[in-house]
Parts: C-alpha cells; sequence; structure tokens
C-alpha cells in the first residue's frame, strides 16, 4: 500500500489507537481518525486499506505496549501477592483517572466486536492469553515459595485472577468508589 512521503507508521497507529480507545470500533468516524492522524482519508485508506484493518493493527499495537507493561509490573521483584496487588491496583486507579475511563482497550475491543470478528477475537485472544501466561508463572513460583495455595492448579488460580482483573476493569468504568474496588481486589488475593 502507498505511504504518504513523512509517513511515520508508529505515530498514525498510536493515534488512531488513541482514537478507537476513547471511542470504541462503531463510533469511530473516518473524520475523527483523519483528525487524530494527521492524515486525509484517502492517505488512510491508502496506507491500512480501511478503518477496520487500521482497528486491529491499533489493536495489536495495545497488546503490545500495554500487555508489557502488565508484565513487567508482575515479573518485579517481590511476594508475588504483592505483584499481584500492583497491577490490580494500577490498573484501579489507571481507569478511574480522568482520562482512565475509557477502560483497557482489549477488554472494550471483546466487548464491543470480538464475538463477532475472528481477527478482532484473535488479536484480544492472544492478549489475555499473554497475561494469563505470565499470571501462572507468577502463580506456579508463589506456590512453590510456599506464598501461594497449592490446592489448585497454578492455571486455574491464574485464570481465577485473570476474571477478577478483566471485571475490576470494567467495573471501575462505571464505578465511581476507589475503595469498593480495592476490596475486590484484596477478596481476590486473599482466597489465593
Amino acid at each position: 500500500m502507498a505511504r504518504p512521503r513523512g509517513f511515520d507508521e508508529g505515530r498514525v497507529i498510536d493515534a488512531a489507537m488513541e482514537t478507537f480507545w476513547r471511542h470504541g470500533y462503531e463510533a469511530t468516524s473516518t473524520r475523527e481518525l483523519s483528525q487524530s492522524t494527521g492524515l486525509g482519508p484517502s492517505s488512510l485508506y491508502n496506507a491500512f486499506g480501511d478503518k477496520r484493518q487500521l482497528y486491529v493493527r491499533a489493536l495489536r499495537r495495545y497488546c503490545e505496549t500495554a500487555t508489557a507493561h502488565q508484565v513487567e509490573l508482575l515479573q518485579q521483584p517481590g511476594p508475588v501477592i504483592d505483584r499481584l496487588r500492583a497491577l490490580m491496583v494500577e490498573a484501579v486507579d489507571a481507569d478511574l483517572s480522568p482520562d482512565g475511563r475509557r477502560g483497557c482497550f482489549a477488554v472494550n475491543s471483546a466487548i464491543e466486536s470480538a464475538a463477532l470478528d475472528p481477527e478482532i477475537r484473535a488479536a484480544v485472544r492472544e492478549n489475555f492469553g499473554r497475561v494469563e501466561d505470565e499470571l501462572t508463572a507468577v502463580l506456579a513460583f508463589g506456590q512453590a515459595a510456599g506464598e501461594i495455595r497449592t490446592d489448585g492448579e497454578a492455571r486455574a488460580l491464574a485464570r481465577q485472577v485473570q476474571g477478577a482483573y478483566y471485571g475490576l476493569r470494567v467495573l471501575a468504568r462505571v464505578q465511581d468508589d476507589r475503595a469498593a474496588l480495592l476490596a475486590s481486589v484484596e477478596l481476590t488475593l486473599a482466597a489465593l
């Protein structure tokens, strides 16, 4: 596909990601994408094919960056429970910030589009799978160190934590009570 002169693909995808993240796929217009990326509609379509292809690229970019940060939090030194708490509390605080009401782009994509689009579903599944794998590794480490209960498989515990984590990401879109969300975090961790 033809690229306009001075084209910075990463910057364009990041700008599109922010726009889709804020408005969702269906509500984002070509005009909004053009404004946020600085490219005219024909240049956008020449570079990416169509709105859906740009959305998939933006979602994959989010998964590369946001998921990498989640993995970094989980790989920090220290007790496993503290690492899990850090992951969940950071998400609550980010989602309750004035700019955070947009939630998690991957979760939003799962809710809005994944059921209808196999490529979006695959991108979201890949993102969720990466987080699940890292949670599994961290929880297995915690089990081996005696920090986490051993009556359940690490993968099953990871899925339990992941369900609570993504549930918090959804709840924080409508729940303003940080204490209530943090109570959910603590209950999740106490079950480990």
